[in-house]
């Protein structure tokens, strides 16, 4: 039988590797795998926890967690092709810079 520090030493690692990713990368589509990554470690740790105390709470806040990701992601993946169509890139270094108006001087 696998044991509770198996399945927590799991989830942390997919969140450090996802932590890691985050930070590390410029690709903007890798940037939100990771963030991805981050949340499947969490709701990993939260049904280990729920399975070893025998409560049911964790279970249903996985569930709405993973719901709410299903949306984040097709809400996350429009706005990349909407940035790749007008930069032509998913670096994120190009995504940093303000684009500076006639106006600028006003305030």
């Amino acid at each position: 039988m696998i044991s509770l520090t198996s399945y927590a030493f799991v989830s942390m690692i997919l969140f450090s590797i996802g932590v890691i990713g985050v930070i590390a990368r410029r690709n903007i589509f890798v940037i939100y795998m990771s963030i991805e990554l981050m949340l499947n470690g969490v709701n990993l740790f939260l049904i280990t926890f729920a399975r070893y105390h025998f409560n049911m709470d964790p279970q249903i806040i996985t569930v709405m967690v993973i719901s709410i990701a299903a949306a984040e992601a097709a809400i996350f993946l429009s706005v990349i092709i909407l940035l790749y169509r007008s930069k032509k890139s998913l670096d994120t270094d190009i995504f940093t810079t303000l684009k500076q108006g006639e106006n600028h001087d006003k305030y």
